[in-house]
């Protein structure tokens, strides 16, 4: 006999610089009564909407799902931090879920910050911030940041609001693995790329003498619907290729393990975008890269490679639309994407 259970599913916004919060808040509501079971707001590096007013506005046309939102460290003080994930707590009825990522160069060059260790100031960001949220007087003097006896005004509802960090590198995921409540994997990846940066967490997980019971792992995973598989790949080839525009961040994908990007690609196709434009670098993305980094083609197909991140370890998927035109078929979607047949085939990407 076939059995059937619901998986997790998250249905992620917040790079399309055309969505409003209101729109984004309208999608969310009919995400949740499809049955994703979480919204999720990336806080952009180019600047798109702010994600404190987003899940506030999530929060008042949802009552179910998670909500969770990346947030860069550096750009709000550890005490603002605490502060906006205690309301945002407060005001989901404990449903919040805050994503911290490192504060990298090129985010404080944009943001006229001077440099400073990322992976350190992550470190000293996620211990600040769960202090604070006890509710209780702070004092830390790390390397770069600083308090001295100050704490929020009230008591959080949730002392231990979820905190999942940002893993893009090879540090990042082991201070995941090390420090966090949850990781949040790379979009723009495959499934043996999401094995290989477990086993990172894994490792370093257990050489910090904590168990995965209780860890979550999500993945941000560019969903791309059509009739034919081709025109799928056609309508996300423009995902992959935005993360081939600087070499530093294909390299990271490659570093970490992503067996499906060659070792010269990132220098090769990098140089075709800023000697040749946009169009050239598109038009040089194999449909290979295209179909291995992303879950593209008609539903069936989508939910064998959501499948494929599953059985590397991923528990909850991010599922984004490629574009607009997408976004209400992979809302009607949900109910194929989450019911699990066992029985039938599991994928081996270990």
């Amino acid at each position: 006999m076939t059995v059937t259970a619901q998986r997790r599913l998250g249905f992620a916004v917040g790079y399309d610089p055309s969505a409003s919060v209101a729109a984004m808040a309208t999608l969310m509501q009919q995400a949740e009564q499809q049955g994703f079971d979480m919204g999720f707001f990336s806080e952009t590096f180019y600047t798109n909407r702010d994600s404190v007013s987003a899940i506030a506005s999530f929060a008042g046309a949802t009552g179910r799902m998670a909500l969770g939102t990346t947030q860069v460290v550096r750009l709000r003080s550890p005490l603002v931090m605490a502060q906006t994930a205690a309301t945002l707590d407060e005001l989901t009825g404990g449903r919040f879920v805050l994503v911290v990522g490192a504060c990298t160069d090129k985010h404080a060059a944009r943001n006229g910050l001077p440099p400073q260790k990322p992976s350190v100031v992550l470190r000293e960001y996620v211990e600040c911030v769960r202090q604070l949220l006890t509710g209780k007087p702070v004092t830390f003097h790390g390397q770069f940041v600083n308090l001295d006896g100050v704490g929020l005004n009230w008591t959080p509802s949730r002392s231990d609001i979820p905190i999942w960090i940002a893993g893009a590198s090879p540090l990042g995921l082991r201070i995941s693995g090390e420090i966090g409540d949850g990781v949040l994997l790379d979009a723009g990846t495959s499934p043996e790329y999401s094995a290989n940066a477990l086993a990172i967490v894994r490792e370093a997980r257990a050489a910090a003498g904590r168990s995965m019971d209780g860890f979550t792992v999500a993945q941000l995973i560019n969903t791309s619907i059509e009739e034919t598989k081709a025109a799928a790949l056609d309508a996300v080839r423009w995902e992959i290729a935005s993360k081939f525009k600087y070499p530093s961040t294909a390299r990271g994908k490659v570093l970490v393990g992503e067996p499906n990007i060659s070792a010269d690609a990132p220098a090769e196709l990098s140089a075709i975008f800023h000697e040749q434009g946009y169009d050239a670098l598109l038009a040089a993305i194999p449909d290979s890269y295209v179909d291995a980094l992303t879950a593209s083609g008609p539903v069936p197909e989508v939910r064998r490679r959501l499948e494929c991140y599953r059985a590397a370890g991923v528990d909850v998927p991010l599922v984004r639309a490629a574009s607009t035109a997408q976004v209400d078929r992979l809302l009607a979607a949900a109910g194929d994407l989450t019911t699990d047949t066992h029985g039938s085939e599991v994928p081996d990407v270990q």
